[in-house]
């Protein structure tokens, strides 16, 4: 886009200024720089501020000063300002609400852009509750969702409780649903007890289990224990009333579709088979290769025989052990899942579709692909036609 715009400003052609996770880690000489004024490296609300205040003084002296790429690093969070009191009234009343506790992660999982920078940071308790509080008072009576960005939430459990307890109160007092992710083999008993304290409706919890194969975690690095995440996620479903979002990642290094439709139906066991009358949705992701992760580096891609599209989102489109067209049917089969399981957009039709307790990868298999033959698409489709076509495909079946 910022090449199309080279030759369509007005006379003065603003300041750009390039930033953020994806762009960090690429080279200098990628073209992307070639249009950009300054590129800040790295986290950016410090040095951006101090940027600007050296712009509108002087452009040419701001360009010498700073240079064309700036390193942001790790703003230090005990003077970062959160920026709530920028929501608008516009935002609250209709847009989903975020939140931040904390920064980064202490694992090394090669597809997360995390792993190039083993930490975690966390803004000073106090202050974040006293910023959090003045945020849901502006949302009272406006907003259903405020999701925290932490992606591990749970792992100093101490702190997680102490924020789970803000939040239980709040639940009395305000319409809220607050959104977690959580990391599932950190959930001792303390974690569970206050979990469960929760009413229908307050709480969203996002469970990353990625796969079930332990060589395939083995090979990312990823601390897994099956069994204990199996236990947690029952225990989820039949004592408490978190709304589940759980993930999967297709494409993995190590995983072929055999290995990846037994972790599906796994999972799928587990959380249908609870029982629970609180909602839960298995989302299936592909694996991307994200520029400044240990997956996106060259030798370990050619290792593995990993082919990723070369702009974002960097979707893989076949490994050594799932060829290009297992990958597409897996595709095809997360996006009718989407549409037809997660939105429960036939609840009549889905209890002869996907059986509570019972493997349900091959079945919905045989129906996504079905329903590619015969609409040549999995997007798009007018509901009625959709509906009309899963009941032929179901009475054949």
């Amino acid at each position: 886009m910022l090449r199309d715009l080279e030759n369509e400003w007005p006379e003065k052609k603003p300041v750009i200024v390039l930033g953020g996770p994806e762009l960090t880690p690429l080279p200098p000489e990628t073209e992307i720089f070639n249009y950009a004024d300054f590129v800040i490296r790295g986290e950016g609300e410090l040095i951006f501020a101090q940027l600007c205040r050296a712009v509108s003084e002087d452009l040419i002296t701001a360009k010498k000063t700073y240079g064309k790429f700036i390193e942001g690093g790790e703003a230090d969070l005990n003077i970062v300002k959160n920026a709530y009191n920028l929501y608008t009234e516009e935002d609250l009343e209709h847009k989903l609400i975020y939140a931040e506790s904390s920064r980064g992660c202490p694992y090394s999982c090669a597809f997360c852009q995390s792993a190039a920078n083993v930490s975690l940071r966390e803004f000073p308790l106090e202050s974040f509750f006293n910023d959090f509080d003045r945020l849901l008072q502006r949302c009272r009576g406006k907003i259903k969702t405020i999701k925290f960005l932490d992606r591990s939430f749970n792992i100093k459990l101490t702190r997680a409780v102490k924020i789970l307890e803000f939040c239980l109160l709040k639940t009395e007092h305000y319409s809220v649903q607050f959104h977690f992710e959580m990391i599932p083999a950190v959930f001792p008993e303390e974690l569970c007890n206050i979990l469960a304290l929760f009413p229908p409706e307050t709480i969203r919890l996002e469970i990353g289990i990625q796969s079930f194969n332990a060589k395939t975690n083995a090979l990312i690095h990823r601390i897994s224990n099956p069994e204990k995440e199996l236990e947690v996620l029952r225990f989820l479903r039949e004592k408490t009333n978190a709304i589940l979002h759980v993930d999967l990642i297709a494409g993995l290094p190590g995983e072929d579709i055999g290995s990846f439709g037994n972790g599906f139906d796994r999972l799928w066991i587990t959380l249908s088979g609870a029982g629970s009358s609180a909602p839960f949705e298995i989302q299936l992701g592909i694996l991307k290769c994200l520029p400044g992760t240990p997956i996106y580096d060259k030798a370990i891609k050619d290792h593995f025989s990993i082919v990723h599209n070369t702009v974002a989102p960097y979707e893989v489109t076949e490994t050594d052990c799932l060829p290009a067209s297992d990958m597409e049917k897996i595709k095809n089969f997360a996006r009718f899942w989407e549409q037809i399981v997660n939105r429960r957009s036939f609840p009549d039709l889905l209890s002869r579709l996907t059986i509570p307790g019972e493997a349900v990868f091959a079945r919905f298999m045989d129906v996504s692909q079905k329903l590619l033959d015969r609409f040549g698409r999995n997007w798009g489709i007018p509901k009625p036609e959709l509906e009309d076509a899963l009941k032929t495909i179901i009475n054949q079946i």
